[in-house]
């Protein structure tokens, strides 16, 4: 039976550790193929979308306060009347500076090639100079305006964004180049927030792969093409407008990517995510998810060991116990007399056994019915209990007929307590419906011989009782 008992807990154990660990592992692979399409297809190109937005909001400011520049009539009629105080245009600069922010303003001539800014006139630019390229292009460009990512005229050591917007005379004549610049520090701090917001790394490269902006934890090499895992996919990357797909460092981590080409700087703007830092929160998710599964498979267990327990008890009861009176069964009554008796013997004490029968039972059952009956032979069986020791066994034998198991207990002391039983039988009314019903007991006592068999000592005991049946029912013999 424990065997038995045994083998059902491991089998349910082991049915619920393969069910909710195959039930966890399965939606933690389904979580981490979503959350890989998830992030490739929705994650990052939404923060290189929301990237690109801000940057075309600041461009599209100054787009709009160079625009305005270019077709103010102050700027267009000092160039026309000669450019004849500078400290006019000067002023002007200095005044759109400071009520736009920007960090520059500047007017170029193209008849005196004087490049005008808010500190005075910086230089006349030089089609011989590598530095001025980007004004005689802006001379030849169809466009109303260009945007260039250069060195600040007034500060070399500084890299901003500049609005190269064409001005015309009233007569549709080119005669100079208006505009702002930008910092490129707010893009950068654009990359800050960013990257703090969401820990994904952003950087832009130029169409050779050069990382031009990045941030202040940018780690790894400053050319697209050195970067570990990258080398392969360097020249995709830059041949495209806009690109997805993950690849894998040398340390193992797997790098998911997103890159998008901004045509107002010539740069791609590069998103990169790790594997580890997306998959944490599905890591901690199926940690509780086999903790509480354990729990809950504890908690199963522990109901599945009580019920067994529940029932097993109930199934000895029902195989050792007389249903009707709740009394030992012949069956159990043979293993508990071989194991008092052999108490006995290595105790040298007495043992003895008394046998009894319900009087006239049968008019019993004529007149009440075997319900009747039943009602008396449970009666009986509540008094017996009643008035025996604890360690003493009471059997059903069959019928109306019973066995009492006295250990540690001589034939003279048998005997009282028979006539004991006899009397407090006897003096109990048992009432079955409105009726009362009075019953006598016939009782035999035997004392255990050595050697002796229980269908032995059961028999002399039994025929002590069939002599006190003879004698007149409701007494006591001794064998």
């Amino acid at each position: 039976m424990q065997i038995r008992k045994t083998r059902f807990v491991i089998a349910i154990t082991a049915l619920l550790v393969v069910g909710f660990m195959a039930t966890s592992l399965i939606s933690y692979f389904v979580a981490h193929d979503a959350l890989s399409e998830r992030i490739q297809e929705e994650t990052l190109p939404l923060t290189s979308d929301n990237i690109y937005s801000e940057i075309q909001r600041d461009l599209l400011r100054s787009i709009l306060i160079s625009s305005l520049m270019s077709n103010d009539t102050f700027v267009r009629d000092w160039a026309v009347a000669g450019e004849q105080d500078a400290g006019q245009i000067i002023r002007y600069l200095e005044s759109i500076q400071k009520k736009y922010s920007t960090i520059t303003a500047f007017y170029v001539s193209d008849k005196t090639l004087n490049y005008y800014h808010p500190t005075g006139i910086i230089k006349q630019v030089d089609a011989g100079d590598p530095a001025d390229d980007w004004y005689f292009r802006a001379r030849q460009i169809n466009d109303d305006y260009e945007i260039n990512i250069d060195d600040d005229t007034a500060d070399r050591s500084r890299i901003s964004i500049f609005i190269n917007y064409r001005v015309k005379d009233y007569n549709g004549n080119f005669i100079g180049v208006t505009g702002v610049g930008l910092a490129v520090n707010a893009v950068a701090d654009l990359i800050e927030t960013y990257q703090r917001r969401y820990g994904r790394q952003i950087y832009f490269v130029d169409r050779e792969g050069a990382v031009m902006l990045h941030g202040s934890d940018f780690d790894g090499q400053m050319r697209l093409h050195e970067r570990p895992g990258l080398k392969l996919l360097a020249t995709q990357i830059l041949t495209n407008p806009g690109t997805a797909f993950s690849y894998q460092r040398p340390d193992g981590h797997r790098i998911y990517l997103n890159s998008r080409l901004v045509s107002e700087f010539n740069w791609h703007l590069i998103v990169e995510q790790d594997e580890r830092a997306a998959e944490a929160r599905i890591h901690n998710t199926l940690i509780i998810n086999i903790l509480v599964s354990l729990a809950i498979t504890a908690l199963v267990l522990l109901i599945a060991h009580y019920t067994v327990r529940g029932y097993q008890r109930r199934l000895e009861e029902m195989a050792t116990t007389d249903k009707l009176t709740g009394a030992a069964n012949r069956q159990v009554f043979d293993m508990i007399f071989d194991q008092t008796v052999k108490l006995s013997k290595r105790n040298g004490e007495p043992i003895s056994i008394i046998t009894l029968d319900i009087d006239r039972f049968k008019e019993v059952n004529d007149t009440y019915g075997h319900e009747g009956g039943d009602t008396v032979i449970r009666k009986v069986a509540d008094v017996m209990r009643r008035h025996i020791r604890e360690a003493d066994t009471l059997c059903r034998w069959g019928g109306e007929e019973f066995l009492l198991l006295l250990a540690d207990c001589k034939l003279e002391s048998a005997r009282e307590r028979a006539e004991r039983l006899r009397l407090a039988i006897k003096e109990e009314t048992m009432r079955f419906g409105r009726d009362d019903i009075n019953i006598t007991i016939s009782l035999g006592v035997a004392e255990y011989q050595p050697g002796e068999s229980l269908n032995e000592i059961i028999n002399r005991a039994d025929t002590a009782m069939y002599e006190a049946k003879r004698q007149g029912r409701d007494q006591v013999c001794s064998a």
